[in-house]
């Protein structure tokens, strides 16, 4: 899955009221780099706003209302709001005291929940580690596998029995890992350990449900349950099919709603690591149906979307007007590759950044743009396209009502494609910095 700012999967519980405002506070880190922070309470399928405050010189305090439900929590402080946050437990009973570091993590200070939870995954990736270096440097000493096994089920037992009541305490089970009784070869082990992966994990318990602690429990599954060994992708691609049907073997029991989100979570990887074979049999076999019926119709719309323009994909058909006759993207032949960039003769950005890319692409063989403009009429856009004559233009009238707008999945302008000579995306640039740098290193 994409790589993120959460450090701590924490959880949900569904006590109905705190007895007390409690807060939130701490210190984050370059202080620079923070002003504002937004709360949110995260439930199964989505989160609630709770509050904001102002992050000064690195230092912010924030007080959660005191009717606000105990659970897992998350803190935004940057935008893309998906990107840039980390979570952490609320049990509504205590004030909560934490530092966060760009480059460090986050720790917590004071919260007996969150302080255990931590300290729980510190252990028990460090013995876990310790096991796999023990495979990895191919030792043989049965005594030191059996101790360092031995000290992986006493961490086990002893954060469960001191987790017993708390919101943290469902994850410190359901984490609870495959624990040989004896000495066994590596193979064995691995066998072993994927077979007995979903032993302690209830997929109906609303406390996972409520974090983000079952996703990445499947999505670790799915995608790293392979051999050891490098594969190519072409290999790979059936292996991951076949994790994803004994995934779905075992959620057989588990409500739709419940599972829409977990199968959403692959196929959202999938699509990250461009794994198209696997995102499209995850979507056709299991997630659109799921969408379907509990009526997830943005989710199926995002994933319509994505399908459409993801790398790799023939470009949605563009057309325009030259002399009369209506040309089309798709007729276009004889170059390497092709630029389309969507536009507006009144976007400032625009107007500053098409002329340097009309300029630089005079340096780069096999390349032609293709400019549309989002107008609400072609006054303007007439003398501004007539300053670059080395692209091809076209106009779509309505702005933002454009058909195109919704094609092409545009929010802002410009916004550029890059499309190889057989017109499939190959890259979806920020802006014409990353359109020259692409094309530059494409000759």
């Amino acid at each position: 899955m994409k790589p993120k700012n959460a450090f701590f999967l924490l959880t949900l519980c569904f006590t109905l009221f705190s007895e007390a405002q409690h807060s939130v506070s701490g210190n984050l880190s370059p202080a620079d780099d923070y002003k504002w922070l937004i709360a949110y309470k995260l439930n199964p399928d989505h989160q609630n706003y709770i509050a904001d405050t102002a992050v000064k010189n690195g230092a912010f305090s924030l007080n959660i209302p005191a009717n606000a439900q105990a659970g897992m929590y998350r803190l935004v402080y940057a935008v893309p709001q998906e990107e840039f946050y980390f979570d952490f437990i609320y049990n509504g009973k205590e004030d909560i005291v934490l530092s966060f570091d760009s480059e460090k993590g986050l720790s917590f200070t004071a919260s007996t929940e969150n302080l255990l939870y931590t300290r729980y995954f510190k252990e028990i990736h460090l013995l876990e580690q310790q096991i796999t270096q023990f495979y990895s440097e191919q030792k043989t000493d049965r005594n030191l596998f059996l101790h360092l096994n031995k000290k992986l089920a006493e961490v086990q037992k002893s954060f469960e029995t001191q987790s017993q009541g708390m919101l943290c305490g469902h994850f410190i089970s359901a984490n609870r890992p495959y624990i040989p009784s004896g000495y066994e070869e590596a193979e064995t082990y691995i066998k072993h350990k994927k077979n007995h992966y979903f032993d302690a994990l209830d997929f109906n318990d609303p406390v996972l449900l409520g974090s983000e602690f079952l996703k990445g429990k499947v999505v670790n599954y799915v995608f790293t349950a392979l051999p050891q060994h490098q594969i190519p992708t072409k290999e790979k691609e059936p292996l991951i099919i076949e994790n994803v049907k004994e995934l779905a073997h075992v959620l057989e029991n588990v409500s739709a709603k419940n599972k829409v989100e977990l199968f959403n979570s692959l196929w959202t990887q999938a699509s990250y690591d461009n794994l198209h074979n696997v995102a499209d049999y995850i979507y056709y076999n299991y997630l659109k149906s799921l969408a379907t019926e509990t009526n997830k119709s943005e989710l199926l719309k995002k994933i319509e979307i994505q399908n459409r323009l993801r790398l790799g994909a023939i470009a949605p058909e563009i057309t325009w007007k030259e002399d009369s006759k209506t040309k089309k993207l798709s007729d276009l032949t004889g170059s390497k590759n092709y630029v389309i960039v969507f536009w507006s003769s009144t976007c400032s950005h625009c107007l500053r950044q098409l002329p340097e890319l009309h300029k630089k692409i005079k340096d780069i063989s096999g390349v032609r743009v293709i400019a549309i403009g989002l107008e609400d009429d072609d006054l303007t856009w007439k003398k501004e396209s007539a300053k670059l004559p080395a692209f091809i233009h076209g106009i779509a009238l309505g702005k933002w009502e454009s058909p195109y707008v919704e094609i092409y999945d545009i929010h802002q302008t410009p916004t550029y494609y890059i499309l190889d000579n057989e017109k499939r995306i190959v890259a979806n640039p920020d802006d014409y910095q990353e359109v020259v740098k692409f094309l530059k290193g494409n000759n």
